[in-house]
């Protein structure tokens, strides 16, 4: 009885120590999930297996933002281990952008995955969306485009109008003309521009009310008859001053005096020697009753 169960007890012991073996030579077997390598990492078919036996195989791939330069990225499992990788991956090249209508793209480190660009608009126009570009493992990131810059709509002037008649705002370099209406004249800009930085070059003009036309023509009447009224007063002062002037120079009156004085004692002159010569004549003949002397001496006495 005793011999039977040592046996017993010995066959036990060795099952236990063959299972103990065999667990042992499957675990070193068996190889782990591998675990990639320099910007590699297992394919989704890897990740989803549960072994990896002695002999079994494994891929890789490059991560995300990388491409395949060169290898298989094959991995085989020997002896509990995954053999080294020959795959090689490099950073992925986005390129340079496509151009696009009224925009330009300013690349300052590269266009290699992780990089990021400027990007700025033709004059008149502006960025809508982001103003830079990121290479990521689709390609280029951002939804940025360049709208043509607007103004807001004109504003409307008392007593005139614009030419604006669109249910849109005016655009970069479109401009918008002003009249007055009748009896009504403009004050500044007839027309203004929609600049680059959405406001316009000048604000809108004024139309203000235009004077009557009798008005301008009493104002030219007042004109001219200041203008007369001033004419003859300048006359009037020339013909004072010339006056003045004659009557502050005693030099011409004088002389003037002297004339009429010497004329008058010449003809009184001559009238004494007529009357002198006509009495000697009678003295010299008959007795003179001195009768024809009387028109003579008449005519001195009216002198």
């Amino acid at each position: 009885m005793e011999v039977l169960l040592e046996d017993t007890r010995g066959q036990r012991q060795f099952k236990s120590l063959l299972l103990v073996f065999l667990f042992v030579w499957n675990t070193a077997a068996d190889c782990l999930i591998p675990e990639g390598g320099p910007n590699m990492v297992p394919t989704t078919e890897t990740l989803l297996r549960n072994d990896f036996p002695e002999g079994s195989e494994a891929v890789l791939e490059c991560a995300n933002g990388y491409v395949e330069d060169s290898g298989s990225g094959i991995l085989t499992c020997r002896g509990g281990k995954w053999t080294e990788p020959d795959l090689t991956c490099i950073k992925k090249d986005c390129g340079v952008p496509e151009e696009q209508k009224n925009m330009k793209f300013h690349i300052f480190h590269g266009t290699l995955y992780g990089d990021m660009i400027k990007v700025t608009c033709d004059e008149g126009y502006r960025i809508n969306g982001t103003s830079y570009r990121q290479c990521i493992a689709t390609g280029w990131f951002g939804s940025g485009q360049c709208d043509i810059v607007t103004c807001n709509k004109p504003l409307q002037v008392a007593n005139g109008r614009s030419s604006w008649i669109s249910e849109k705002n005016p655009e970069y370099k479109q401009f918008v003309n002003y009249s007055c209406a009748d009896g009504y004249t403009l004050r500044g800009n007839a027309s203004i521009t929609c600049s680059k930085t959405g406001q316009y070059d000048s604000p809108p003009p004024e139309c203000q009310e235009t004077l009557p036309a009798r008005t301008s023509s009493i104002t030219t009447t007042t004109h001219r008859a200041t203008t007369f009224t001033a004419r003859t007063s300048a006359a009037v002062s020339a013909s004072e001053r010339e006056g003045e002037y004659e009557a502050v120079n005693p030099s011409k009156n004088t002389a003037l005096i002297l004339a009429v004085t010497f004329v008058s004692l010449v003809a009184v002159l001559g009238v004494v020697l007529f009357f002198l010569c006509k009495c000697q004549q009678k003295r010299k003949g008959s007795y003179d009753t001195r009768e024809d002397l009387k028109p003579e001496l008449l005519q001195f006495q009216n002198l």
